[in-house]
């Protein structure tokens, strides 16, 4: 396993709230994915010094993938790969203690090039999880959500929190992707109140470190690569939206904890708040602590909006008080996290 992602992984196995998942059994949907192969290899990681081992379950759609993904684990009795589609009813042989729900569409062309199924994949796959969970009697489950759902919030909040939701046109193709976050919390709340299913929402912030996939092309990935090649970072759009981001393990620690601790049928926001800066700024700096003397930023923004399939630019800094409140604190600021992802990739 790359070193810096191993790194990761102990520090991620030595949490104290991720050790108590000890003894259960963990369903991971979207296992192929960054958070999910991520939390998956974590979960390996532990069970090598440990005696009560945690099995995962992880839905996968590409079994070629799955195998490049897995290709250290696959022969881990404990890590379990299981193809379907979650557009249908799902059956899981066994108990399932908890659910980690980290399946989506996540790729922003689709969402304008395939805006039913990006619906469709949210809502269905969505209710076929909380279906299983309200089936197995899951004692946690936590749907990730993202801060798209967020819309424009009004521009005069300083912080953003898990209430103050903006505006979002429906009429926009693009809007499939945060309606069908939307709906999907909606789901879940009903859930969580009608059957009692002890399911919470993770609204992420940006979310990336060390194990970015070679296929990864959302800005935090094509910027590093290009910082790591001594290439111009090219933006295709002004760069003005703000972004709020997160460090891969601080996420999976913030899970961890909200498998255990998280309210049912409420939604916390997972931000390092301390990240949050325009992408133009975040692609300056990446150029100029990166990119060896080489890298410079600029821009070839497309006459279509919709070519790129990027998100309208917001103005929204998040509030990550209401998870902190719960016990969490991110270690990893935004120049921390591009070094490790950086140092991952060479």
């Amino acid at each position: 396993m790359n070193q810096i992602v191993q790194e990761d992984m102990k520090q991620i196995a030595e949490d104290p709230f991720f050790q108590k998942l000890a003894g259960s059994r963990i369903l991971i949907t979207g296992a192929t994915g960054l958070i999910g192969s991520l939390t998956a290899k974590a979960c390996m990681e532990y069970n090598k010094i440990h005696d009560d081992k945690i099995t995962v379950v992880g839905l996968i759609r590409n079994e070629k993938k799955a195998e490049e993904v897995f290709k250290e684990n696959l022969e881990d009795a404990d890590l379990q790969l299981v193809t379907g589609d979650l557009r249908q009813p799902l059956e899981i042989p066994g108990t399932v203690d908890y659910i980690l729900h980290t399946a989506s569409v996540t790729t922003s062309k689709l969402f304008v090039d395939q805006p039913v199924e990006t619906i469709e994949t949210s809502y269905r796959g969505t209710r076929h999880v909380l279906e299983l969970a309200k089936e197995k009697h899951c004692k946690g489950m936590v749907y990730l959500s993202s801060m798209e759902m967020y819309g424009r919030p009004d521009e005069s909040l300083e912080k953003v929190t898990e209430t103050d939701l903006g505006y979002i046109d429906i009429l926009n193709v693009r809007s499939s992707y945060s309606e069908g976050k939307r709906i999907s919390e909606c789901l879940c709340a009903a859930y969580a109140d009608e059957y009692q299913v002890p399911v919470c929402i993770a609204r992420l912030a940006q979310t990336f470190g060390a194990g970015v996939l070679k296929s990864d092309h959302r800005v935090y990935a094509q910027f590093a690569r290009s910082a790591v090649k001594g290439e111009d970072i090219v933006l295709h759009t002004e760069g003005k939206s703000n972004g709020n981001y997160c460090y891969t393990t601080d996420v999976i620690r913030a899970l961890a904890l909200l498998l255990q601790k998280g309210e049912k049928g409420q939604a916390y926001n997972v931000c390092n708040e301390e990240t949050t800066t325009t992408i133009a700024e975040m692609a300056r700096m990446v150029a100029e602590e990166f990119g060896q003397g080489k890298s410079k930023v600029v821009f070839d923004i497309p006459e279509d909006a919709r070519t790129y399939g990027y998100a309208p630019d917001v103005k929204m800094h998040l509030d990550a008080g209401k998870l902190r409140s719960l016990g969490w604190e991110p270690q990893y600021g935004l120049k921390e996290m591009y070094q490790r992802l950086i140092a991952g990739m060479k």
